[in-house]
């Protein structure tokens, strides 16, 4: 008869996604993650089985949350220009909770160590490229309804703003400074025509 679990998984995987969020893949040991976790080496292996599959685990539960309040933040307004702006306060909602680290889990997944896997790599490819296309997307859906005009380049310019994004969460962890973010985020957009 096989035992039950002797911890709640949804909360374990919660707890082991701040952990690696916080201190990032290799920075995190297994000590830490039992610790944060609180459950034996045994009970480890013979739920999460490693900690590279917590960590895909961990990816999985951080896009089903974090992610997809982004998404839903981009995608939810009528307008595209709207809907990027509104991402923009949603990530810096996010890097201002005093809750959770100043970066995104997947910006801070693109590490040598982490792109060394083979299986993580291809985890973060994936999910990155899938909101990138969700990005063109919605800004080519605009150039469609004439709010963007015909010869806008959505995919250079979601790509900027997601190369924009990834050096955004790494200031933010030197200087949080959300009026000074607001204002450079304003000129960025304007900028793009957005």
């Amino acid at each position: 008869m096989a035992r039950a679990l002797e911890f709640d998984y949804d909360k374990a995987i919660g707890k082991a996604t701040r952990v690696f969020w916080k201190q990032g893949y290799t920075g995190t040991s297994l000590r830490d993650l039992l610790k944060a976790i609180g459950i034996g080496e045994g009970s480890f292996y013979n739920t999460l089985k490693s900690k590279k599959q917590l960590f895909l685990q961990c990816l999985t539960h951080y896009k089903e949350t974090v992610s997809r309040r982004h998404a839903e933040a981009l995608l939810s307004p009528t307008s595209a220009k709207e809907g990027v702006r509104a991402l923009f306060k949603t990530v810096l909602d996010d890097l201002g909770d005093p809750r959770t680290p100043r970066i995104c889990l997947l910006a801070r997944s693109v590490s040598s160590d982490v792109l060394e896997d083979r299986d993580l790599q291809k985890f973060i490819r994936t999910d990155m490229a899938a909101f990138g296309g969700a990005f063109v997307s919605r800004l080519k859906s605009a150039k469609d309804t004439g709010e963007l005009p015909s010869d806008f380049d959505a995919e250079a310019v979601a790509q900027i703003i997601f190369t924009y994004l990834q050096g955004l969460y790494r200031s933010a962890m030197l200087n949080y400074d959300r009026p000074q973010l607001e204002h450079q985020v304003d000129l960025f957009l304007t900028s793009l025509g957005i």
